[in-house]
Formats: C-alpha cells, sequence, structure tokens
C-alpha cells in the first residue's frame, strides 16, 4: 500500500481533476464515505446524536458533506464551526434539512459546544486537514474547540470521534501531534494513508484507520516511491521452497562478529537466518567462544579465530576469511564485535572481499556499523547489494548528525543515508524505514514495544542475511526481514502484552507466522 505525505496528496487530487473529476465531486465522495463509516462505527443512526465540528477546509467541507448525508438517514445532527467558513454553499442544503449551525463566535462561553460535545453519541472532527501544522494556540476557536472535546471524552459517557482524513493537530507528514489534539476510534482518510499516521505515536490518535478510495488515478498512485509493508506483499515476496530442494538450494550465510562482552549476538542472528529458511549459517567469532555456543546452536558450522587481547576479533581475521567468502553466499558482519580498533580494521578490510566474492549481499550490523562510520571512503568501499541496518544512534554516526535530528526526519535520513552510501538502508525503530539508494521507500507498519529488547536486531540482521542468501534481492530482502520480524513480534504481543520478551523467541516464533501468511 503507498503512502503519500501531504504535498503529495495535493499533487494526486490535482491529477484526479485533471482526469475528469472536480475538486466538488472529490468532496461529495469523501463526505459520504465519511457518513458511510459514521453509520457502521455507531451501528445504527436511530435515535443517535451526531456533532460534526467543522473547520475552514476541503476537511470542513468533507464534515458538511457528511453532516447532509447523516440528516438523511435519521440521525439527529448538529453543525458546530469554530471559526466561520468563507464558503457558504454548503449550508443552504442543511439548512433545508433544519440541521442547526451553530457559529463559534454566536457561543463565546462555549456552552453550546459542550452541550452538544456531552450529549453527542459521536463526534466528527473535521476541523483541520493535511496542511503543515504550526502549534495550536490555546485560545484560538479551534484549540478551544479541541479542549472541550477532550472533556467530553473524559465524561461519563463519552462520544466516540470520527477523524475525517487525520486527526485535528496531527502533522501529516511526521505523525507529530499537538498537545491539544484528541485521540480518534476511526480515521478515515482519502486516497491514500498519510505518513504521519505511521510515525511517531500516532497510532494512539489514529485509531482504526480506512482507506477510501476518492478517484485517484492508478498511474498517479503507482509513481508514489513510498510503500507501506503488508502480509499480502510478504506472501508475494516470500521465495519459493521447492519439494526438491537441498540446503545448497538454499543458500548459505557466514556470520561475523561476537567477543568476550557479547558472546550471544552471533547466536541470535545464525539462529535467525535458519528460521528465515537458510540451508546452512556458518559462524566466524574468537574461537574461546566457540565452546558455549555450539551446544545452544548444534545446526551452525563454525570458523574458529583468534582472538584479540580484549576478546574481539583480531584485524588480521580478514586475511584468515579471505579464502572463505566464495563458499557463501551471503553475510552479516557486525553483531556483537565490539568496537574496538581491530574491529575497525576487520570491517575496512573486509568490504572490498564481500564486494568481490558474496554476489547476493551482505548485511552490515551494529559495530561494523560504527566502524563504517570512521571511514572517509566507505560509499566507495560498500558493494551495491550491502544493507546498512543501523539503529538511530548509529544512523547518527553514519550522518554526523544526531539522534534528535535523526528522530524528527526518519524518513528523510534513512533516503539520505541510502544516497550517501549507495546501498539500501534499514532505519530501525518503532515504523522501521527501509530505502533503496534511487528513492524507493518502504515503512514498517509496526510499533510494538515489546519489541524493544537486547538482541532484536541481531535477528533482524539474521533474517535478512537468511533471505538474501535464498536469493530475495537486497532492497526485497531488506523489507521482507523488516516486515517479519516486525509480525513476529506481534504475534507474541498477543502473549507477552507489551514487555518480557526475549529476543531469540522472535526468531523461534518466524516459522509459525511465516505458515500463516504463506496459507492461501
Amino acid at each position: 500500500m503507498k503512502l503519500v505525505t501531504a504535498e503529495e496528496m495535493r499533487a494526486l487530487e490535482r491529477a484526479a481533476v485533471e482526469a475528469g473529476s472536480s475538486f466538488e465531486q472529490l468532496m461529495e465522495e469523501a463526505g459520504l464515505a465519511v457518513a458511510q463509516e459514521a453509520w457502521m462505527l455507531l451501528g445504527t443512526l436511530e435515535g443517535r446524536r451526531i456533532t460534526v465540528l467543522v473547520g475552514p477546509g476541503n476537511n470542513g467541507g468533507d464534515g458538511l458533506v457528511a453532516a447532509r448525508h447523516l440528516a438523511d438517514w435519521g440521525a439527529t445532527v448538529a453543525v458546530y464551526l469554530p471559526r466561520q467558513r468563507r464558503d457558504e454553499s454548503l449550508y443552504d442544503e442543511l439548512r433545508a434539512r433544519e440541521v442547526p449551525i451553530i457559529a463559534g463566535e454566536s457561543d463565546p462561553e462555549a456552552t453550546v459546544l459542550d452541550q452538544l460535545l456531552n450529549d453527542a453519541d459521536l463526534v466528527i472532527d473535521g476541523i483541520l486537514g493535511i496542511g503543515k501544522m504550526r502549534p495550536l494556540d490555546p485560545e484560538e476557536p479551534f484549540a478551544v474547540a479541541l479542549a472541550h472535546l477532550a472533556a467530553a471524552r473524559r465524561g461519563y459517557t463519552p462520544p466516540k470521534v470520527l477523524a475525517v482524513d487525520l486527526p485535528t493537530g496531527m502533522d501529516a507528514d511526521t505523525g507529530a501531534t499537538d498537545p491539544l489534539a484528541v485521540p480518534a476510534d476511526l480515521t478515515v482518510t482519502f486516497g491514500l494513508p498519510k505518513v504521519g499516521m505511521y510515525q511517531a505515536n500516532a497510532a494512539a490518535f489514529t485509531g482504526r484507520v480506512q482507506v477510501i478510495d476518492i478517484g485517484i488515478p492508478k498511474a498517479a498512485q503507482d509513481a508514489v516511491k513510498l510503500e507501506l509493508l503488508t502480509s499480502r506483499w510478504a506472501r508475494e515476496t516470500l521465495p519459493a521452497r521447492p519439494e526438491d530442494a537441498n540446503k545448497g538450494t538454499f543458500g548459505r550465510v557466514l556470520v561475523v562478529g561476537g567477543c568476550r562482552r557479547y558472546v550471544g549476538a552471533v547466536r541470535l542472528a545464525a539462529t535467525a537466518a535458519y528460521r528465515a529458511g537458510a540451508g546452512l549459517v556458518t559462524i566466524a567469532c574468537p574461537g574461546n567462544l566457540v565452546p558455549s555456543l555450539a551446544p545452544a546452536l548444534a545446526e551452525a558450522t563454525w570458523l574458529p579465530q583468534e582472538a584479540a587481547e580484549d576478546g574481539g576479533l583480531r584485524g588480521e581475521t580478514a586475511v584468515a576469511l579471505r579464502t572463505e567468502w566464495r563458499s557463501f553466499d551471503a553475510a552479516v558482519i557486525g553483531p556483537g564485535m565490539g568496537n574496538t580498533d581491530d574491529t575497525r580494521a576487520l570491517a575496512w578490510a573486509i568490504l572490498p572481499d564481500i564486494a568481490i566474492d558474496l554476489p547476493k549481499g551482505a548485511v552490515i550490523d551494529a559495530d561494523a556499523l560504527n566502524a563504517l562510520a570512521t571511514m572517509p571512503d566507505a560509499p566507495d568501499r560498500l558493494p551495491a547489494n550491502a544493507i546498512l541496518t543501523p539503529h538511530p544512534g548509529e544512523l547518527a554516526r553514519l550522518l554526523g548528525t544526531t539522534v534528535p535530528d535523526i528522530q524528527a526526519r526518519r524518513l528523510e535520513a534513512t533516503r539520505e543515508a541510502a544516497a550517501r552510501y549507495r546501498c539500501t538502508v534499514v532505519l530501525k525503530g518503532a515504523h522501521s524505514v527501509i530505502s533503496h539508494p534511487g528513492g524507493q521507500t518502504a515503512l514498517s507498519p509496526f510499533a510494538n514495544p515489546l519489541m524493544a529488547t537486547a538482541g532484536a536486531g541481531d535477528v533482524l540482521a539474521g533474517m535478512i542475511g537468511g533471505y538474501l542468501a535464498q536469493g530475495v534481492e537486497p532492497f526485497a530482502a531488506a523489507c521482507l526481514g523488516v516486515y517479519l520480524h516486525g509480525a513476529s513480534g506481534e504475534a507474541l504481543r498477543e502473549d507477552y502484552g507489551s514487555a518480557g520478551l526475549l529476543a531469540g523467541e522472535l526468531a523461534d516464533r518466524l516459522p509459525r507466522v511465516v505458515k500463516e501468511i504463506a496459507a492461501p
């Protein structure tokens, strides 16, 4: 499913008009859809009271159209305008139906507004649309209306709230919400969902999102470069599993990492690569770690390496591995390596080798990313089929900026990194972002506090490596890993709630999640 910014949505609406629609027709379609969704949300309209909060723009117009239909269908409807609309062309049909229209200017103490909100079964929020949000002044009419709506929601019998396109006070591009924004039970959005609905803490404000087709031309939609990952997309992208396969069919993965401090990271990554379907996984780690790791993952094979004084891999490991790369299809480099001079030297030396010898790609993770950030020539050393998997702190180092800056512009920062490093980049976190250097970008639908646990990133890196080894091209492999990683977390959330997950449980749950997604 495509996602759009506010500016892209306006361009799509213009494309629809150029294709033969009109803005009036788009508004009529949107308002009718809002009315239909309001009916379904309430279950019945008989005896139901609905208050429509109407703003000065297109969202307000959609609300007025919805009010007309709801009145025709038997609901008791009232329209409240915190600030007068300039265009009054939609009022006459409401007056003909004796729908009350109350202007905020005539209700200076908001006593009528309070009565309407407290009596309502449903409030339709049509105040502000997808325009760039500025902070709401608590004294301005829109803010006053939201404050009274919030008070009604805290009442003994709170009304349901349906937001038109997106809740008032939410930024359509970033998902940032004004302190006065009121959470909706349902958001009815038009054409395509907006990027901001899958950013920050937006889900707490949008409630359930219903996307309504209003006649945007398919060609215009197809040109949008941002995709929301879905189970349907994942099902279509999963690699084939032929009945006559052997382990070589599904690829060989090499996991490079490990040190005395982070013993378990390579095991998590290797387990995840196996759970993703890789045929054979080998671990290259300090040899003194093998006795403790091997019993926990009997299926792996090993390339023990001489340990450095600090317990990690030595820079010379690159030379020892040089003859091994061609035995593998993909690699995961970095889990648990530690951030030392030796590991920086190792990462620097490994990159040219994998560019030559790993045709299906490599995942660069954890401290290999921190090593990459110290290399002035890093973009020239990375192969095009590399996948970088930073968390916000690692991406901040790669781009020479700060974590708050990354978090404030997650989409733009990921695209910037993909363009600078000329490879696929995954920015981890709630609603992970995946970007291709050509600009194609995908967003995870999942934001799950259960997954904020040590080792979850190692599992993700291993999963992506497993899909690379099976022949999934790098951008799709990164997207598939991110989606299935998140879907596994959601499945475990049903069992655990929001805390208590061990990262290895994500890998163990993966095959069942894949089975459910792949089912016809």
